[in-house]
Parts: C-alpha cells; structure tokens; sequence
C-alpha cells in the first residue's frame, strides 16, 4: 500500500475513532493511542481534515478534534481526497500497448468509475457501523455480528 492510501486508511481509522463519541473533544495522543498510530502524522492527518471540514479542533486542556458533521454526512470519497489520497485501482497502462493492454486500460477504467460510485454513496456512518458489529463479535460475549 503506498503512502498515500495508508494516509487514507489512517485518517479512516481517526475518523471511527471520533464517530464512536462524537459528542467528545479526543486529543490527538487519545485517537493515536486507540489506533496505534505515531501522533505526529495523526495530526497532520487531522489537520488536513480540518481543512476540508471534516472534523473540528478546539484548543486548550478540554480542546481536541471531533467531527464536524454526522457520520452519515461523511462520504469516503471526501477523506480520500482530504488527504490527498489517489482513488485508482490500477495505473493506466501506455496508449500504444498491445490490444490486451488496452483492454485492461480500459477496464482500469471502469473499476475506477464504479470505485467513484461507490466511495461517493459510501459514509462514515456505514463504516462506523460495520465498526460496531466487529467489535460486538469479537468481544467476550461472542455477540453476533450484524450485516
């Protein structure tokens, strides 16, 4: 995974984080401790989240970030490109390749389009959910996992 996507994974796991209390200011060593993440990069992270309006900061002892909006409010596609995260499956291959190479040009193609859609309609709120069902059925009670 390259340095971008794994910014991207990251700044999701953040994200969950604050989703999971979203009433809360968590400072940044709270959500780096919880994610196991280096706190630096965490903040730049949340910095470039701030700047596309995704989370809010608060300084001060009671400051931190949490969200600025509902989870459900809160596309996948937008913290891809808060941090600047490139959203293709696959590179394009050169435009004078052999026919098969064109084909899986163009097929690179679609996926990246059906990619799009997807990460679009896809919220924060939906992973938070699917956050909760991992969570219930990897704990003691051996609850059931949901959807």
């Amino acid at each position: 995974m390259g340095p971008l996507r794994r910014s991207a994974v990251q700044a999701l796991q953040a994200l969950l984080q604050l989703a999971q209390e979203p009433q809360q200011w968590l400072s940044v060593s709270t959500v780096a401790t919880a994610q196991e993440l280096p706190a630096p990069m965490l903040e730049q992270l949340l910095l470039d989240l701030r700047r596309a309006g995704l989370v809010e900061a608060r300084r001060g002892r009671q400051g931190g970030y949490r969200l600025a909006k509902p989870p459900e409010a809160i596309r996948v596609a937008e913290v891809f490109r808060a941090v600047g995260a490139p959203l293709e499956l696959l590179e394009p291959e050169d435009p004078g390749a052999r026919a098969e190479q064109q084909v899986l040009r163009s097929l690179s193609g679609r996926l990246q389009r059906a990619l799009d859609r997807e990460l679009q309609g896809l919220s924060l709120q939906e992973l938070l959910f699917d956050l909760r069902s991992w969570q219930e059925s990897l704990s003691n009670d051996g609850g059931v996992m949901l959807g």
